[in-house]
C-alpha cells in the first residue's frame, strides 16, 4: 500500500491596506483645455508609484483632490482645504504628489503642513524627488526642512521687533492701547478735544496742589471720568492720574529703548510743563532710591494692617513737621480715592506697634510661650508647603504655555509672510511684538518660581529660630536688629483688624488664626 506524506498549507498573512490620496495642483489654467494636461500626467505618475508599492499594501482612493489655477504660495486652495479635512477625518494614510512644490511653495507652510500630517499618523510622498517621510531618511530630511522654517519664523518675528522699534525711534506711534486725550486715524494718534481738557487739567492741578490726591478732587469735582468702564464706575485712582503724568506721549514723546524720540503726533502738554512734572514726581519718589531706603525708618506692621471701615490695607507713611519726623498708617481707599472713600484717619505707628508687641509679650509669657512657638513653627511649615504646592502647580503648566505662545508666535508669523495688505501686516505685527513680551514675561516668571522653589527647600531654618525667639522673648527683643523684629512680628502675627471709629484693635496671632480667635484691646489716644 503505497504511503502518502501530508503537508499543510500556509499562507501569508494578509497586507494592511495603505489608503493613498493623490493631491495635483496647476498654478495657471492655461492648457487646461487640452484632452490631456499636466494634472492628468501629474495623477498618471502618482497613480504608477502607488502600483509599485502595491505589495504593501497601497492603494489609490478614488477621490480627486485637483486644484486647477490655484498657487502654491499658500494654502487656501478647496481641494487642498479639502485633503486636510478628510486627513482630520481620519480617512487617508499618505498624501502621494508628483512633486513637492505641487503640495506648498512656501516653506514655512510645508513645515506646518507636514507637522498637521504627523499629528494624524499620514505620511508624505513626492513621486520624482525621491522624498517619502514614510521611511527614516525623508523623516530626517522633514526634521531639517523644518528647522529651517522654525529659523525663519525667528527671523520674522526678529525683523518685525526691529522695524517697531525703528518706527517707534522716527516718532511712529506703532499700536497699543490708546491713551486717555487721543483717538486713532490711519494708524496715526490724533487728539481727541474732550479727553484732552482733562489731560491738560491734570498736569494743571499737579503743579498747583503738588498731590496726587489733589488732582483727583479737582478731576471729580469737574465731572471728568477715566476712560475705561471698570474704572469709571470706582472713579479716579492715583495709578491712572500717575500715568497720565508720567506719559511722554503728551509732550509729543515716544519711547524706545529706554529713549525717548520727537513724536509726529501733536502733543498735549507743552514740553516744559511735562518736564516740571517729572522732576517734582522724581522728588516725591525719591524715598525709593537705596540711599533714601537706609534713612526711611523700619515699620514693624508692614502688610499686616486692616481697615475695618472698608476692608483696605493700612500702609506706612511718614511726615515731617517741627524738625521731626512722624511714623504713621493710612487706609490705602483713603490715601488713593480722597476722604470720601474712607472715614478712617492716619494712625500713629509707635501706639499700634506697642499694642501688637505687648499682645506678642502675652502669648508668650509662661508655659502658653512654647505651645505659640510649636504652632508658629507647625504655621510656617504649613505656609512654606503650601507656597511650595501652588509653585509646583503653576510651574507645571507654565512650560506649555510658554509652548503655546511660541506656537502662536510662529502661526503669526507665517501668515505675516503670506499677506500683502498693509494694514493686515501692521496689526500682525502687533500681535506679535505682544506675543513676544508675554513669552519673555511667562518665561521669566518661570525663572522666578524655580529660585523660589529653591529657596523654599533652605527656608526651615527660619522656623527654627523663631522658635527660640519666640522662647525667650522677653529678654531678646530689646537685643533684636530692626529687621529681625520685622521677621519675627511677621511670623507671629497673621493679620492686625483696626477699627478707628471705635479706637479698637483686634491682633490675630498666627496659633489663633485657625479658630477666628484674636488679641483685641482698646487704643484710647492713638487716633487722636
Amino acid at each position: 500500500m503505497a504511503a502518502y506524506r501530508s503537508t499543510t498549507l500556509t499562507r501569508d498573512p494578509p497586507v494592511a491596506v495603505v489608503r493613498a490620496a493623490i493631491y495635483t495642483r496647476k498654478s495657471t489654467s492655461a492648457g487646461l483645455e487640452q484632452e490631456f494636461n499636466s494634472l492628468d500626467a501629474q495623477r498618471d505618475a502618482c497613480l504608477g508609484y502607488i502600483q509599485s508599492q502595491a505589495h504593501l499594501g497601497w492603494r489609490a482612493l478614488p477621490d480627486a483632490y485637483i486644484d486647477p489655477g490655484y498657487t502654491g504660495a499658500n494654502t487656501e486652495r478647496p481641494a487642498f482645504q479639502r485633503l486636510l479635512a478628510d486627513i482630520e477625518a481620519g480617512r487617508i494614510d499618505i498624501v502621494v504628489v508628483y512633486k513637492v512644490d505641487r503640495l506648498s511653495r512656501s516653506l514655512l507652510d510645508f513645515a506646518a503642513v507636514m507637522d498637521r500630517f504627523n499629528r494624524h499618523g499620514v505620511a508624505f510622498v513626492s513621486v520624482t524627488q525621491n522624498f517619502s517621510t514614510a521611511n527614516a531618511m525623508g523623516r530626517l530630511t522633514l526634521n531639517m526642512l523644518m528647522s529651517f522654517a522654525e529659523f525663519e519664523r525667528e527671523m520674522i518675528v526678529e525683523r518685525t521687533r526691529d522695524k517697531i522699534a525703528a518706527s517707534r525711534r522716527r516718532g511712529k506711534w506703532t499700536g497699543g492701547r490708546i491713551p486717555y486725550g487721543y483717538g486713532v486715524r490711519d494708524k496715526k494718534l490724533v487728539v481727541n478735544k474732550v479727553e484732552a481738557v482733562v489731560v491738560r487739567e491734570a498736569f494743571d492741578a499737579y503743579l498747583a496742589t503738588r498731590s496726587i490726591l489733589g488732582v483727583i478732587r479737582a478731576l471729580t469735582e469737574k465731572g471728568w471720568s477715566p476712560r475705561p468702564q471698570t474704572a469709571r464706575r470706582k472713579g479716579w485712582r492715583t495709578d491712572h492720574v500717575l500715568h497720565i503724568l508720567k506719559c511722554p506721549l503728551y509732550a509729543g514723546l515716544i519711547a524706545s529703548g529706554g529713549e525717548l524720540h520727537e513724536a509726529e503726533h501733536e502733543p498735549l502738554v507743552p514740553r516744559e510743563t511735562w518736564e516740571r512734572v517729572q522732576a517734582l514726581l522724581g522728588a516725591r519718589h525719591d524715598a525709593d532710591r537705596p540711599e533714601a531706603r537706609r534713612r526711611t525708618p523700619t515699620f514693624l506692621l508692614t502688610g499686616l494692617l486692616r481697615c475695618a471701615s472698608c476692608g483696605a490695607a493700612l500702609t506706612p507713611a511718614t511726615a515731617r513737621a517741627h524738625g521731626k519726623q512722624y511714623r504713621y498708617y493710612e487706609c490705602v481707599s483713603r490715601k488713593k480715592q480722597g476722604r470720601g472713600a474712607c472715614p478712617a484717619r492716619a494712625l500713629p505707628a509707635e501706639a499700634l506697634e506697642a499694642f501688637v508687641v505687648d499682645r506678642i509679650r502675652e502669648a508668650t509669657t509662661g508655659p502658653a510661650g512654647k505651645a505659640l512657638a510649636a504652632d508658629v513653627v507647625r504655621a510656617i511649615h504649613a505656609k512654606m508647603d503650601r507656597e511650595r504646592e501652588d509653585l509646583d502647580v503653576e510651574r507645571r503648566g507654565l512650560p506649555a504655555r510658554i509652548a503655546g505662545v511660541a506656537a502662536e508666535k510662529a502661526r503669526l508669523a507665517r501668515s505675516l509672510q503670506r499677506t500683502r495688505n498693509a494694514v493686515s501686516r501692521a496689526a500682525i505685527e502687533q500681535q506679535i511684538e505682544g506675543l513676544v513680551d508675554e513669552q519673555a514675561t511667562r518665561e521669566q516668571r518661570l525663572a522666578t518660581i524655580d529660585a523660589r522653589l529653591a529657596a523654599l527647600a533652605a527656608a526651615r531654618v527660619e522656623a527654627d529660630w523663631i522658635a527660640a525667639a519666640l522662647r525667650d522673648f522677653g529678654n531678646l527683643w530689646q537685643a533684636m536688629t530692626p529687621e529681625n523684629r520685622v521677621r519675627l512680628v511677621r511670623a507671629v502675627v497673621d493679620h492686625v483688624e483696626v477699627d478707628e471709629a471705635s479706637g479698637t484693635i483686634e491682633a490675630h496671632l498666627v496659633s489663633l488664626a485657625g479658630n477666628g480667635g484674636g488679641r483685641q484691646g482698646a487704643f484710647a489716644g492713638v487716633a487722636g
